[in-house]
């Protein structure tokens, strides 16, 4: 099985920057996928960002293209999201989530088998 792990939340000045780390134990997936997915109070979870374990098809949410960047770290088993410029309207709850293989609905919460406890980002106006 897999685990999860989400740190680096917080509370930070609209404009400012966070970086969000997720920790993989038990296993990973060489062809697999590692999301970012957010949850606002009273709102559904939506996607943030994917990324191959393997490089290559990192793909965002309109929302947070050009102000976000997924990354991973292979040796680490780790992943992360630098979140620049942010906004109150980036204040929620963000998790990760894991896929064995590349989804087809990589944007749908379905499309991943495994999600860490999620960390809580707050961004004051």
């Amino acid at each position: 099985q897999v685990q999860l792990v989400e740190s680096g939340g917080g509370l930070v000045q609209a404009g400012g920057s966070l970086r969000l780390s997720c920790a993989v134990s038990g296993r990973t997936f060489s062809s697999g996928a590692m999301g970012w997915f957010r949850q606002a109070p009273g709102k559904e979870r939506e996607f943030v960002a994917v990324t191959r374990w393997n490089g290559g098809s990192t793909l965002y949410a309109d929302s947070v293209k050009g102000r976000f960047t997924a990354s991973r770290d292979n040796g680490k088993n780790a992943v992360y999201l630098q979140m620049n410029s942010l906004k109150p309207e980036d204040t929620a709850v963000y998790y990760c989530a894991a896929a064995p293989t590349w989804p087809r609905d990589y944007y749908r919460t379905v499309g991943y088998d495994y999600w860490g406890q999620g960390t809580q980002v707050t961004v004051s106006s």
